[in-house]
Formats: structure tokens, C-alpha cells, sequence
């Protein structure tokens, strides 16, 4: 009875609930009574990632609400969640005839799971988004297991490397010297050396994890046959480089371990991000102010962050515009991509509330000395 909802429930968790049934797996209305200022973009996207159903409780895309409240789907906070949010805050101020003088856009995008590069990348480039004229953007967040809600003001960069090595080859019984494997290991041993490093950085100095610069070791390949030395063998890393790093220096880092590995040890990259950004968090500023007035009016506890891996976010920020990333999601533990996927309903009603207060303040900011 509890999965099957109607009778009784909000229609904001309706509602919500029957996006989730949309397999994704990979509007502007105009509200702004000032056409002059810039406007307030509003940005989710459709897609999620797969699924492995047999892990699941329930069918991920059923939108199966339990007897607790709990509602299970996949993109359940990743993030469907905050899509249905905003389209329920607008909904619910455009019947109580709120106008404000900026105009609240709403954009629904695909291909974030997989990078962005047939998304969000290409549309920032496109005269249908500078038609928008985008002063400010909101972006997907995480969610936060304790009473506070976390707000990303940056994001680290994905890099995404392959290192190759090649050497002698010959006969698997053989004390080959220069071989692929023995140089390959040496550039293994120092990028896992430079991991350790920043994990104790940032387990002594107390660090949210986006301050750091994180790799993985994600996949190894090369020869042909176990008796077989080969002559090319690489290794795939996945490193997320912290907003405060230089990346030419980073680069350079990167080619110094290959060259003290020995000759024939190159590397390239499958992806790579060079244009971190930074909104600022600083009083002063008047779209933080007004978002973070927002939460001590309803005394609420915000906590700023950098957000760990990649969203669209970083391709907002790079054409100019400041952008946070904020879904409102407290008292839920962090279940992206994750089996059993699930949001508790009074979360997401909740999060309605939130982004009813919060869209009047930041479509209500002053004309900014670049709009007069």
C-alpha cells in the first residue's frame, strides 16, 4: 500500500515520485519583471547512471515509497529530486502571483553522468544559452547525513590519465632488463607515493576531502601471454585536482614521475579540466548574501565546500557565471550511484520550502554595477 501512493500523499512526492519511473538511464518560462538584469538559472539534469538491480530492495525505477517513507529510485538524489523541487517552488509562487524582477530560468539537461561533453560542455557554447543571460546559476549538490546542508562553491578538476610504458620484450624466463612492466611500476610507485601523501595531508590537518588532490589507480593493461615479456604496457589513473592547484605545475609533476621512470614512459590524457573556478562565499558578495540570508532566516545551518568530483557546475562557472551547488538534502546519508538509492519524503517536501524562500531572494538581488 505504501509504494502505491495517491490517497493521502502530497502531490509534490507524487509528482516526484513518477519522474523516478522515467528511464533516463544515458522551458524558460520567463518570470522577471526587469528584462535589463541578468537571470537566475536553474540547472538539473535528466540522466542517471546504471543500475544492478538485483542489489536493489526494490525496482529502481518504480519509485517505490516504503511504509517509512522512504522513497527508492534510481536519481532519487541524483538528481531528480531537485529537478521536481524547482519546478514545485515556481509553481507554488507563480499561483500565490509572486513576480520578481529577475527572470528564473529552468534548464534540463543530459549527459552529466558521462562527462557533459554532449551537455552541458557544447550548450554553454550555444547562442540559446547567452540568450538566457545567466547572472547566477544553482547546480546539483550532495546530501548531508547530519542537521546541516552542504553548499558547493567550487569542484575539483577530473584528469584523467593514461601512462604508457613500453620496453625490451622477449621470453617470460628471461632477466630482461628495461622492460615495460619494471618502468611502468616506478611512475606507479610515485603517483601512489603523492596519493598517500594527500591522504595524510588530509587526514592530519582535518581537510574536507575537496581540498586535497585525490587519484585512483583504475585499470591496468598490456601482454599477450603469461610467458611473454610485452613490449607496451600502461596504466589508467583517475586524479581529481583540488581548485588551489596550478595545473601546469601539476602537468609537469606528471611528466618528471614518467621521465625518472626511464625512456619510452609517456602519458595523455582521456580528460582534462583546466578551468577551475571559484564563487565566492564572501559576505560581500551579493548572490552569496543573498543565498546564505536565506538559510539564517530560517535558521538553518549551511556548510560551505568544495564539491569532490565533477558536475556542470564547472562548465557554468568557466563562461562566467557564479554558480552553486546545492541540493537540500540534511539527515540523509550520502547514496548517489549507490544500491538502494532513497530519499525520505519530508526531505524533499522540505526541500520544496527551502527553494520557495530561496528562489524570491536570489531573483530579488539589486541591479549589480555591471547591469547598470
Amino acid at each position: 500500500m505504501a509504494s502505491k501512493g495517491g490517497e493521502g500523499e502530497h502531490p509534490s512526492v507524487t509528482l516526484f515520485r513518477q519522474y523516478l519511473r522515467i528511464r533516463t538511464v544515458q522551458p524558460e518560462p520567463d518570470y522577471g519583471t526587469n528584462p535589463t538584469l541578468s537571470s537566475i538559472l536553474l540547472n538539473s539534469h535528466t540522466d542517471v547512471v546504471p543500475v544492478f538491480k538485483e542489489h536493489w530492495s526494490h525496482d529502481p525505477f518504480e519509485g517505490f515509497k516504503d511504509a517509512d517513507g522512504y522513497i527508492y529510485g534510481r536519481g532519487s538524489q541524483d538528481m531528480k529530486c531537485v529537478s521536481i523541487q524547482y519546478l514545485e517552488a515556481v509553481r507554488r509562487l507563480k499561483v500565490e502571483g509572486h513576480r520578481f524582477p529577475r527572470t528564473i530560468h529552468m534548464t534540463f539537461v543530459p549527459d552529466e553522468e558521462t562527462g557533459g561533453h554532449q551537455g552541458m560542455e557544447l550548450f554553454v557554447k550555444r547562442p540559446e544559452f547567452q540568450a538566457l543571460r545567466a547572472g547566477f546559476a544553482l547546480d546539483e549538490g550532495l546530501a548531508n547525513p547530519t542537521d546541516a546542508f552542504t553548499v558547493f562553491y567550487s569542484e575539483r578538476s577530473p584528469w584523467w590519465v593514461r601512462v604508457t610504458s613500453t620496453g625490451k620484450p622477449g621470453h617470460g624466463s628471461r632477466f630482461i632488463e628495461d622492460t615495460a612492466a619494471e618502468k611502468l611500476h616506478k611512475v606507479v610507485n610515485s603517483i601512489l607515493a603523492f596519493r598517500e601523501k594527500e591522504k595524510q595531508r588530509l587526514q592530519l590537518n582535518q581537510l574536507k576531502q575537496g581540498a586535497v588532490t585525490s587519484v585512483n589507480l583504475t585499470k591496468l593493461e598490456g601482454g599477450v601471454a603469461y610467458n611473454v615479456v610485452p613490449v607496451t604496457m600502461s596504466a589508467y589513473f583517475d586524479f581529481r585536482i583540488a581548485p588551489d592547484v596550478d595545473p601546469k605545475a601539476f602537468e609537469e609533476q606528471l611528466q618528471s614521475w614518467c621521465q625518472a621512470a626511464g625512456k619510452g614512459v609517456t602519458f595523455e590524457f582521456a580528460q582534462k579540466w583546466t578551468k577551475p573556478q571559484v564563487t565566492s562565499t564572501d559576505e560581500s558578495d551579493p548572490w552569496w548574501a543573498a543565498f546564505s540570508g536565506v538559510f539564517k532566516d530560517m535558521n538553518l545551518t549551511l556548510e560551505p565546500d568544495i564539491f569532490p568530483a565533477a558536475t556542470d557546475c564547472r562548465y557554468i562557472r568557466a563562461v562566467g557565471v557564479p554558480a552553486l551547488g546545492f541540493s537540500p538534502m540534511n539527515h540523509t546519508p550520502v547514496l548517489l550511484h549507490d544500491h538502494d538509492e532513497r530519499l525520505h519524503e519530508a526531505v524533499f517536501l522540505r526541500g520544496v520550502d527551502i527553494y520557495t524562500q530561496l528562489l524570491p531572494a536570489l531573483a530579488s538581488v539589486p541591479a549589480l554595477p555591471s547591469e547598470s
